[in-house]
């Protein structure tokens, strides 16, 4: 025979502090998990969309993985766009974007800021980078920029210092910020960009980074990379922008590894917690125990009840931290090496921050309810 369900449930309500102190706990844990997870996720995601299957990517053969490295031909893009004919061409326009791609010291009106990511663009970009819309503001002309909306997070200031009619300084120039962009939660959204031409006359630079090309519909990357394969004189290399994104994945696979072994160290501490709490909960309740044993219930029911009592606990605290998540950590900004991105919290987080939360119940109810079932009845009933 089991006990009534009640029970557990006004055994809660009895030791409201102790209650509330191991509910403060459980959540305390949890929303942990929930930070690590949404972390995971975010980076996850914004590499994930930052990529376009039609879009192929040209740059140096020497920079390896790292196009902040790259160093091109001014006059690789008209090669390409007269090579390659499976190229995106519309009104007699090729969708091809020459880009000079650098991270930069970026100071603000307030004070000295940090490290940005600056890309210097021209008018046929958006035809290629087709996530990114202009939100508020217009289109950089000379010494003019826009910029990404998570900029401000990148940058380590206030988005107040990045509105437009701000000024920032890099590369010893002044620019004014004509227009704010965003990208759908892209890399692209903590970047900074302004006019080609310009950023490479600030820089003294006349090569570029990269060439950005959008292949017609079907259209394979192996054409451009051909063409890389046989003008060994200009020491290119081409691979599709997702794929790009992909190897930037494995890059931060370690990352992503730390940050799950933080998720199993943040719970293993949280089941301490709960052993903690629970043994002293256990442990005022050694002749309650005893006289359930003793008017017939069986151990098991028992047993079934106290992890009731844990579960409910960890349930509350999981539903607790899940909603706080929601509303206060998911899409919240955070800086990495790669820029900026933002928290995601989405159902495979709720999944895993409450699946931790109910294996807290779990596993801090059954080790001090077995200990307490071991004690003789006899024993038990005289306890204090």
């Amino acid at each position: 025979m089991l006990l009534p369900w009640e029970y557990g449930v006004r055994n809660l309500a009895r030791r409201p502090v102790r209650t509330a102190l191991t509910l403060v706990a459980l959540a305390t844990v949890v929303m942990l998990v929930f930070v690590v997870v949404g972390f995971i996720r975010g980076l996850e995601r914004s590499l994930a969309i930052s990529g376009d299957d039609d879009v192929v990517l040209v740059y140096s053969v020497n920079s390896e993985e790292n196009i902040e490295n790259s160093s091109i031909a001014a006059r690789t893009p008209s090669l390409l766009a007269a090579s390659l004919d499976g190229t995106m061409k519309r009104f007699g326009v090729r969708h091809v974007s020459p880009e000079l791609y650098l991270g930069t010291r970026v100071a603000t009106d307030s004070g000295p800021g940090g490290l940005g990511l600056v890309r210097g663009v021209t008018t046929s970009t958006p035809l290629v980078r087709r996530s990114v819309q202009l939100v508020e503001g217009s289109w950089p002309s000379d010494g003019e920029v826009m910029v990404g909306r998570l900029v401000a997070t990148k940058l380590g200031r206030e988005p107040s210092e990045l509105t437009l009619g701000k000024q920032l300084e890099f590369e010893g120039r002044k620019w004014t910020i004509s227009g704010r962009f965003a990208s759908g939660g892209s890399a692209y959204e903590s970047e900074i960009w302004c006019s080609l031409n310009d950023f490479q006359t600030a820089t003294k630079r006349q090569d570029l980074s990269l060439v950005a090309i959008r292949l017609l519909p079907g259209r394979s990357a192996a054409e451009v990379q051909l063409f890389c394969k046989e003008r060994l004189d200009l020491e290119l290399r081409a691979i599709r922008e997702t794929d790009y994104y992909a190897s930037l994945q494995q890059h931060y696979k370690p990352v992503r590894v730390l940050a799950w072994f933080v998720v199993v160290l943040v719970s293993g501490a949280g089941v301490f917690a709960g052993l903690n709490m629970m043994y002293g909960s256990v442990a005022g309740r050694i002749r309650e125990i005893a006289t359930l044993q003793a008017i017939g219930y069986r151990r098991r029911a028992i047993l079934l009840s106290v992890v009731q009592e844990g579960v409910l606990l960890a349930a509350a605290g999981s539903l607790l931290s899940g909603v706080v998540a929601l509303l206060l950590l998911n899409g919240m900004a955070v800086r990495f090496t790669m820029g900026a991105f933002t928290l995601r919290i989405d159902s495979v987080a709720i999944l895993i921050g409450c699946g931790v939360g109910i294996l807290l119940g779990v596993l801090g109810s059954l080790p001090p309810a077995l200990k307490a079932l071991r004690e003789e009845v006899a024993t038990g009933l005289k306890a204090v």
